[in-house]
């Protein structure tokens, strides 16, 4: 906590109901509490919000990824719109998982551009800054008006995957989307990069076609920035494993874990799952390979600096 404190006066820290316990993590690292808020529903599953302390003029930063159920995204928004209301000085959504990032664009007739509209509506409700965690496109940030501060959890993983001591390690990315992002992550430890060259014939369904890269006899780690079904990854690491790999490791920063993920990634040839905590993992999600990394000291920092008007650059080193 030492260098993190900020002063409470004119700083407030409030959560949705969403991932409450990486809230309490980063209220616990800034040294302060969290703002009380009641969120409930009326009969009819409707929300309410009410911010239970005084916020006027204060800088507040409200925590709440936007992964399914739609109710956390409309949570998020009654949250703006309640310290907009309140009389909150600035509002800083703090979003570690942005929600339908994945509709980013018109790639088929009469479809609707969800992540555009999601940027849109946080808008309006009024937020005066967004700070997220690895977008699943950097181009995100552009479709926002306000401005947006982006980090990366790649400092997380590689400070977990250097204590492994990995043998001639190569970083695999499972498309040639995130190849940047492997690139990247290659760099910093010190090791080669791989692609998986695959084709999807339709959606959460893939087919990995051909490994790019030198593998053989090599510890991998298969890195992308979410993982939903575990299709991917699954059969990424079986054709790894194929061509004679060493260990494979699958790390991710948003863990969705949809449908069959668990069972998915529970039969691959997979020594470790690492994720982040940016979603809640429900228990019934969890199994003896996953391991979970928290982004609450990361987030927290850039809370910090943010609020103290001083760079966040430092933290994507």
């Amino acid at each position: 906590m030492d260098g993190l404190a900020v002063p409470s006066h004119g700083f407030k820290l409030m959560s949705g109901s969403a991932n409450r316990a990486l809230a309490e993590e980063m209220a616990s690292q800034l040294g302060i509490e969290l703002c009380k808020v009641t969120l409930s529903r009326f009969a009819d599953g409707e929300l309410f919000v009410r911010i239970d302390e005084n916020v006027r003029g204060n800088d507040v930063f409200i925590v709440q990824p936007t992964n399914p159920p739609a109710d956390n995204l409309m949570e998020l928004l009654l949250l703006i719109d309640a310290a907009k209301r309140a009389s909150a000085a600035r509002v800083t959504c703090v979003m570690p998982y942005y929600g339908y990032s994945r509709q980013d664009r018109k790639d088929q007739p009469r479809v609707a551009i969800g992540a555009k509209l999601v940027a849109n509506v946080i808008m309006t409700a009024g937020a005066d800054r967004v700070l997220g965690v690895d977008f699943h496109q950097h181009q995100l940030q552009g479709f926002f008006d306000v401005p947006v501060d982006h980090l990366y959890a790649a400092p997380v993983f590689v400070s977990h995957f250097k204590r492994k001591n990995l043998h001639d390690v190569v970083v695999v990315a499972p498309d040639v989307g995130s190849a940047k992002m492997a690139r990247g992550f290659a760099k910093r430890l010190d090791g080669t990069l791989a692609i998986i060259d695959k084709r999807r014939p339709r959606a959460n369904v893939s087919e990995v076609v051909n490994v790019v890269g030198e593998v053989e006899g090599r510890d991998c780690i298969l890195a992308d920035d979410m993982i939903d079904t575990a299709g991917t990854v699954s059969e990424a690491a079986r054709a790894l494993k194929e061509l004679g790999a060493g260990d494979v490791y699958v790390c991710a920063t948003h863990a969705l874990l949809s449908g069959p993920a668990k069972e998915r990634l529970s039969a691959a040839p997979i020594k470790e799952v690492v994720v982040t905590d940016t979603i809640a993992i429900r228990e019934e999600s969890k199994f003896d390979t996953l391991k979970v990394l928290s982004v609450g000291e990361l987030l927290s920092k850039a809370v910090r600096f943010i609020h103290a008007e001083q760079s966040v650059s430092s933290l994507f080193d």
